[in-house]
């Protein structure tokens, strides 16, 4: 049996459109602190998600990009790898209307965690104010 499940594409200044899973509004997934950029709040969420399913790949994947955004690749790719070996394969609308599951969603931000890319880009020059 296949959920449905929504990928919404995570649209952050600093950061590059991300894979977020969501379930309509399912407040265990950390939509919101994660489009926000607060990691905190997203890890406190979705650990205990976690704890509670183990085998949620929409969890997982967000449990992922929360602690690459907390800055612990580590524990981040094993979220998402712990998301490709899930037995459920999750079916995922995303918001720009594309499908897909949430092992490919997975694969894809493994790629990203690998070029960086959930990091806050640093700074360029004509973003700065500069003081005489």
């Amino acid at each position: 049996m296949s959920v449905t499940a929504f990928a919404l594409a995570l649209f952050a200044a600093p950061l590059p459109q991300a894979p977020v899973a969501a379930l309509a509004a399912a407040p265990e997934l950390a939509v919101q602190p994660l489009a926000t950029g607060n990691a905190e709040q997203a890890l406190a969420t979705l650990e205990k998600a976690s704890a509670a399913d183990p085998h949620d790949p929409a969890v997982l994947i967000n449990l992922g990009i929360a602690y690459a955004q907390a800055g612990d690749d580590m524990k981040a790719r094993a979220a998402f790898e712990q998301a490709l070996a899930c037995h459920e394969v999750i079916e995922l609308d995303t918001a720009d209307g594309n499908s897909t599951d949430s092992r490919r969603l997975a694969r894809k931000a493994i790629k990203m965690l690998e070029r960086g890319e959930f990091r806050a880009a640093p700074a360029r020059s004509e973003q700065l104010t500069l003081r005489d």
